[in-house]
């Protein structure tokens, strides 16, 4: 019995079985995969909330004669009839929890302005939005414009920065431009293309800024160290000794 699949929701079933049944607190934890003390607990109403029974029967996990059995034996172990099914997540717009949720147009926002060559589409796979909601914010027309501060999504937790990186690497495949590497602006190309491209050329020159600037930094503060040290073992070698 010890692989038997459990049911798809042992404490709701665990409490219609208590509410309904006189089947042993043992047989109840054993059937749901709960300890025999949250049964109990269940049983005094002691649980910290009260769960809504769900019944087994009509779930088709549990027969009434398995129960029968059960009641007339309090050392039978009930048998499940049917495994529950597995529940998967379906096809749709990615589940961000609530607590995320106002982070959203933040991280719009920050796709929007460091990597234009995402499409909608994408942005609202990636983030799980509307496109509704990502043309407001592109537009400014946003209800919350004001208050919205472009932010990395992965910083917020709204995806993975591996979820990120296959996203700009494939928009940047569908648009022809590999990494480091500016697209050429064609003659003709719309506003929208050539804002792109723009863009794009911003985001590598400070990124390029930015590392140089690092590099800076490090040298300084290499240098800096160094003399604190040499004049450090000057002042030391030039003591005279007591």
């Amino acid at each position: 019995m010890a692989d038997q699949p459990k049911p798809l929701m042992p404490h709701a079933t665990a409490t219609w079985l208590v509410d309904n049944t006189g089947l042993s607190f043992e047989q109840i934890a054993e059937f749901c995969g709960l300890h025999i003390l949250e049964v109990q607990a269940m049983a005094d109403d002691l649980a910290g909330s009260k769960y809504t029974g769900r019944d087994p029967v009509h779930a088709g996990e549990l027969t009434q004669d398995e129960i029968h059995k059960g009641e007339a034996d309090s050392s039978y172990q009930l048998v499940m009839q049917k495994a529950p099914l597995e529940v998967t997540r379906t096809k749709g717009p990615r589940y961000t929890p609530v607590s995320k949720r106002q982070d959203k147009p933040d991280g719009i926002a920050w796709i929007l302005r460091n990597h234009p060559e995402i499409s909608d589409a994408q942005i609202g796979k990636l983030i799980g939005t509307t496109r509704n909601t990502i043309g407001a914010i592109r537009d400014r027309t946003h209800w919350n414009i004001q208050n919205i501060q472009p932010k990395d999504p992965v910083t917020l937790g709204l995806c993975s920065q591996r979820e990120l990186d296959a996203v700009v690497a494939k928009a940047a495949k569908k648009a022809g431009v590999t990494e480091g590497e500016a697209a050429p602006v064609a003659e003709g190309a719309s506003d929208k293309d050539k804002l792109i491209e723009e863009l794009r050329a911003e985001r590598q020159a400070a990124e390029k800024a930015a590392a140089e600037a690092a590099q800076e930094a490090e040298a300084a503060a290499w240098l800096e160290n160094k003399r604190a040290e040499e004049e450090a073992g000057e002042e030391s070698g030039g003591e005279t000794p007591a």
